[in-house]
């Protein structure tokens, strides 16, 4: 698939807007078991990464998600600015403009590594990875219906978190009072995932 400057473009609106309709949601979860400061922080750098979309999306593929990768870490606040911009520039180093699902898939894998090695943390610990994991898998299955697949995947993976014990993060301080609610990184993960799908959807 080749991903062109209008693929680029409706990447980024369409994850921006998804991030930034959601801010408020987001903030709610991190209030019960964070800092409260979530979806104001991915509010910052998502409108950072919107108001620069033309720039962006003139930018070869690997450029733009390092370029995306860099304003996240530069705008967004705790610890999601490093780990969701690693996801972004570790995606950048090895995406071309002209990619398989193979190659989105491998790249991928790679990245949720990269993040697990910032954050020091693992599938199972309560974290955006919960999510980032299972969706892989389905991105790795492949097949007809992949987007919807792809969204459903993430969104019973963010679900999948309310029950779980946060092992890190700020909701690891919590211990047995972080069980019962959904994680917030796993949240705006579910909301990436979900906005990246629609525009598969419609280049399908």
């Amino acid at each position: 698939m080749m991903i062109d400057r209008d693929i680029r473009k409706r990447l980024i609106v369409a994850v921006a807007n998804r991030i930034i309709a959601g801010a408020e949601e987001l903030t709610d979860l991190d209030r019960a078991i964070g800092d409260g400061d979530h979806g104001s922080n991915m509010r910052r750098g998502f409108e950072a990464v919107l108001a620069a979309a033309d720039v962006l999306s003139d930018k070869s593929f690997g450029e733009y998600l390092t370029a995306v990768g860099m304003t996240l870490v530069m705008k967004v606040g705790g610890a999601s600015g490093p780990l969701y911009g690693t996801l972004f520039l570790s995606l950048g180093k090895s995406l071309a403009d002209d990619v398989s699902r193979e190659q989105v898939a491998d790249a991928f894998a790679a990245a949720i590594e990269a993040v697990k090695a910032r954050g020091k943390s693992d599938v199972g610990h309560k974290t955006m990875l919960d999510v980032f994991h299972p969706v892989l898998g389905a991105l790795r299955g492949g097949g007809d219906g992949l987007p919807e697949r792809l969204k459903a995947t993430a969104r019973r993976a963010a679900e999948d978190t309310i029950p779980m014990k946060a092992i890190r993060g700020r909701a690891s301080f919590l211990g047995e009072r972080s069980v019962g609610h959904m994680d917030p990184g796993a949240r705006s993960s579910e909301l990436i995932v979900d906005a990246v799908a629609d525009v598969m959807e419609g280049c399908a």
